[in-house]
């Protein structure tokens, strides 16, 4: 009698166990609330099913991480890395059946980066979109020894963009366009997100790019100015053959659109004499002789597909001059300084 009031004893508390056990089981895997409020939620790459338990109910958005362990050890889920939006009546259930979907937060910007744009200005319209600062971005494309791995992993850089005189290593190969970023895109995902985009437009020209006698920086180079001083394909395959000329004739450009970049003021703020005369590796005024026959130390926008293919193909004609009315236009065209001149004159 004794041994059977034992065995009753034992299976009365096996059976409590068992509903303590699974009490506590449901219960952890019950919703924190009843309210639909909004929780945002994190999981870095690489991230284990326990550390992201832990780390739920460290925040306070579960009730038991050791009820989540237990559900996930019988339940093979991919928890995918991405940021996350719950609510609070939501069960640890549902929150792992959302990450195992990967149904993460719709945290993605469009941000259009507008041609003939410099650099700096497409950093601030990013930064001001984005978890990242202007510093950040700036640190991350003048670091030399990021700039070394982006030169092995991209046909069109070299080292070319390891010149201390530049301002900005990569103004002038972020190509405009519209892009879709990430709120937590690193510097680097986005500098390298631009650059591969880059990649693809220019691939289709690799090979013109490669014979011709020019440095994909110094094509760069040019189609910044003709994007500057030009607005329809003809202008600017013309302005194209200008540059080409000049430079065969050891001429200064003389284009005041690379002055503006050298004394870093914004386009049409108004010149100085001092300014034109500035001795800089970026100023091509007539003033600085120093730069006769030579290009700008680099681009100075982020020059269209338009103004890179005009590079490739510049008009058959000889004209040395050009003047460009900013009010229409137009691009006029002359073989002499004395018709040039008389164009300016006439235009006023």
């Amino acid at each position: 009698m004794r041994k059977v009031k034992k065995s009753v004893w034992i299976i009365f508390i096996l059976i409590l166990f068992i509903l303590f056990f699974f009490g506590f089981y449901f219960y952890g895997l019950s919703p924190i609330s009843s309210s639909n409020e909004v929780i945002t939620y994190q999981v870095n790459p690489k991230t284990s099913k326990i550390e992201i338990a832990n780390d739920l109910k460290k925040k306070g958005y579960i009730k038991s991480a050791t009820a989540l362990k237990i559900y996930l050890f019988f339940h093979h889920l991919n928890l995918q890395a991405g940021t996350y939006e719950f609510t609070k009546n939501m069960s640890p259930k549902e929150m792992m059946e959302i990450m195992n979907q990967g149904k993460v937060k719709n945290d993605s910007y469009s941000i259009t980066l507008i041609e003939g744009r410099r650099l700096k200005e497409y950093i601030k319209n990013i930064s001001e979109k984005l978890d990242v600062t202007e510093e950040e971005i700036l640190e991350k494309m003048q670091d030399q020894e990021y700039l070394n791995t982006l030169i092995k992993k991209y046909w069109f850089l070299d080292e070319s963009i390891l010149n201390s005189e530049l301002y900005y290593p990569l103004e002038g190969y972020l190509f405009p366009d519209t892009y879709t970023f990430l709120k937590n895109n690193t510097a680097s995902e986005i500098i390298e997100k631009i650059l591969n985009h880059t990649e693809n437009k220019l691939d289709p020209l690799k090979e013109e790019i490669q014979n011709s006698n020019y440095s994909v920086h110094e094509l760069l180079s040019m189609a910044s100015i003709i994007e500057l001083e030009a607005v329809s394909e003809n202008d600017r395959n013309t302005v194209s053959q200008v540059i080409y000329k000049r430079l065969e004739m050891g001429k200064g450009l003389g284009m005041d659109v690379t002055t503006y970049y050298a004394v870093k003021k914004d386009m049409g703020t108004g010149l100085t004499l001092t300014d034109l005369k500035t001795v800089n590796p970026y100023n091509t005024s007539e003033s600085n002789s120093s730069m006769a026959g030579k290009l700008p130390v680099g681009p100075i926008c982020n020059p269209s597909l338009m103004s890179i293919n005009a590079t490739l193909h510049p008009t058959d004609t000889d004209y040395v001059y050009f003047f460009a009315d900013v009010k229409t236009g137009i691009v006029y065209f002359t073989h002499t300084y004395e018709e040039h001149i008389a164009i300016q004159k006439e235009i006023g």
